[in-house]
């Protein structure tokens, strides 16, 4: 953790990039707000998502420093405790963000931080390192190229090739209303023994069993963070068939407590295209809206995709676009 001497008092005009040490916290996250204007992040939530993490290592979060004053970072990470059962996902890595303050770039900053972590992950056998979907601690699901341009050239430049493509959806609930046809269809899977509404207690079992089944560990983990730190159980509305299994569920306010960011949101595959998604979404929003939500919105699906196809049916509209990159090297 030591070298950063030579940046305190010395006058320097370059930087010197070295691991996160004690007392970066701060100074980090006001030069995030300097460097990346559209998504600046919080102290709660650098915190959040990066110091507490359990797999956060100082050693992958490189800092570059000025003068005394931070001007640039770059997070690399790996798994060394799995999201869910044995996932350690050996080979993989992640960069969940870096930046480089404008007054000092151009200078060949961004690729020194980068570089150095990507060397810091090949060194702990990283072969595939994504931009910047890191689940469950990702700030946004990949890189917004609209937004930052040059951050596009660096990671191209450094190897990064477009794996997919994400879409953030907002749509406004002032004057929501549920569609006639959505509450007529509700009212006949209920008739055939269908059952929606807030889950029992005794209904996460299924309901985590099936979010875990469908989607992979990170839903059912969201699920219970959420409500283990507080969230009411009114903010889930869960499905279950004439047999009583759990086959679909919506919900909001699970990711940070943000009352108006919807999802998680599924439903099991056998029951898709029988309207119950709609359903789902639907009873969330008017829930959300009788909770008097001014909108709702969420950062990550495929806007080719069949949820995608039924989101903007339910009035959403797409508000950003990212693309989550990958960098492979052949061993």
């Amino acid at each position: 953790m030591s070298g950063a001497g030579s940046d305190v008092g010395g006058g320097t005009t370059h930087p010197h990039v070295r691991p996160f040490a004690p007392g970066d916290g701060a100074p980090l996250v006001a030069a995030w707000a300097r460097s990346v204007p559209y998504d600046p992040v919080t102290r709660e939530r650098f915190r959040r998502h990066v110091l507490l993490d359990p797999n956060f290592d100082p050693a992958g979060l490189r800092v570059a420093v000025r003068d005394g004053e931070v001007v640039g970072a770059a997070y690399g990470v790996r798994r060394r405790v799995a999201v869910g059962g044995d996932g350690l996902e050996p080979e993989q890595g992640w960069i969940p963000f870096f930046f480089v303050d404008p007054a000092v770039r151009r200078a060949g900053l961004g690729r020194r931080l980068l570089t150095g972590v990507l060397d810091w992950l090949a060194g702990h056998g990283r072969t595939r390192v994504d931009f910047a979907s890191y689940t469950p601690h990702y700030f946004l699901p990949g890189l917004d190229r609209d937004a930052y341009p040059e951050a596009a050239r660096l990671l191209t430049g450094l190897g990064f090739a477009p794996r997919l493509e994400a879409v953030a959806m907002d749509r406004g609930l002032v004057g929501y209303r549920m569609p006639e046809a959505v509450r007529q269809r509700a009212a006949a899977l209920a008739a055939e023994g269908y059952r929606f509404g807030t889950p029992r207690d005794d209904d996460l079992v299924g309901l985590l069993r099936l979010a875990e089944a469908e989607f992979g560990p990170d839903w059912p983990q969201t699920i219970r963070h959420a409500l283990d730190t507080g969230a009411p159980l009114d903010r889930i509305v869960s499905a279950h068939d004439p047999a009583g299994e759990a086959v679909g569920w919506a919900m909001h306010g699970a990711y940070e407590g943000l009352a108006e960011r919807f999802g998680p949101f599924g439903v099991r595959a056998d029951q898709r295209g029988t309207g119950l998604g709609k359903v789902l979404l639907h009873l969330t929003l008017e829930r959300m809206r009788a909770a008097d939500a001014h909108g709702a919105w969420f950062l990550w699906t495929g806007e080719g995709s069949p949820a995608g196809h039924l989101y903007r049916s339910a009035g959403f509209a797409t508000t950003r676009r990212f693309q989550v990159l990958r960098r492979e090297v052949r061993p």
